[in-house]
């Protein structure tokens, strides 16, 4: 993986790139949190033809105004008229891709080293597995400012990029699997011989297609884990430091109003989750 991960969701697939997406229509808007960029379609604007039309021609009548002045001034007619047209026609192809639904393109990157291409997920199971762990991936981040000194937002950064590039490429073998499964499972050998080495090989393809598929599944649930329990590490700390911070506000209004002095504060129960925060991100970094 490279120094960022970007990532695009659309409509009917999600793209995972080391480099930056492009759209094939509509327009998208980059969000970089890190060494993570989340790539969005925007939506349609909504204008139809007719409306993109008045406005274009809104837009070219004063250039024509102004290009006629320039030429009643000297100036070369043809040159005002080219730069105007160049505008106009800028305006109209804005407005036309502002009216599409998104899309993103596919990336063409066969020449490219094959852990360098881009990941793509078509299919309805894999694209929520990974939709699940960006979700997660932005929990995990949200509580970083306030987990200063705990955690190295940098070290971090990079171990939850590399755990959502690590997913992309176990999802996309799983996609390929279960596609091959699908195959192989169409495939009728009842009626053929048993000592039959075509029959042989379709059985022996089939059980290696279902030892990957449990391997790619083991390793796809031990990335989303690792994901879920950092965020759900750092989301307890802070809840239970709110709720610490809380008590012990409250016993020293209490002692306060009562006169007696407040117990010393101790706080074991947050050393273990500090402990068990640590131990999340060392298992997100593994």
């Amino acid at each position: 993986m490279g120094m960022e991960l970007h990532v695009g969701v659309d409509s009917e697939k999600t793209v995972v790139s080391a480099y930056p997406l492009r759209s094939r229509s509509g327009r998208i808007r980059r969000t970089r949190v890190g060494t993570l960029v989340e790539t969005s379609p925007c939506a349609p604007s909504g204008r139809t033809l007719e409306q993109r039309v008045v406005f274009a021609a809104r837009v070219a009548l004063p250039l024509l105004f102004v290009s006629a002045v320039a030429a009643a001034f000297g100036f070369s007619w043809w040159l005002a008229a080219a730069g105007s047209a160049g505008l106009v026609g800028y305006v109209w192809r804005r407005q036309a891709r502002a009216a599409q639904i998104a899309a993103f393109a596919v990336p063409r990157d066969e020449a490219l080293p094959q852990a360098e291409r881009a990941r793509v997920l078509w299919t309805a199971a894999e694209r929520t597995a990974f939709d699940g762990a960006l979700a997660s991936s932005r929990r995990v981040r949200a509580t970083w400012p306030a987990l200063a000194g705990m955690v190295d937002p940098v070290l971090a950064d990079r171990s939850l990029t590399r755990a959502l590039d690590e997913l992309a490429t176990v999802l996309g073998r799983r996609q390929e699997l279960r596609r091959l499964r699908a195959d192989l499972s169409g495939v009728e050998v009842a009626d053929i011989p048993v000592d039959s080495p075509a029959r042989a090989a379709v059985i022996e393809q089939a059980e290696r297609a279902d030892a990957l598929w449990r391997e790619t599944g083991a390793a796809a649930d031990r990335i989303l884990a690792s994901i879920e329990t950092a965020a759900r590490a750092g989301e307890s700390f802070l809840r239970e430091r709110q709720v610490a911070a809380t008590a012990r506000y409250a016993e020293r209004t209490l002692a306060r109003v009562t006169g007696t002095p407040a117990a010393a504060e101790s706080g074991p129960e947050l050393a273990d989750r500090t402990e068990a925060v640590i131990a999340a991100y060392r298992d997100l970094a593994v």
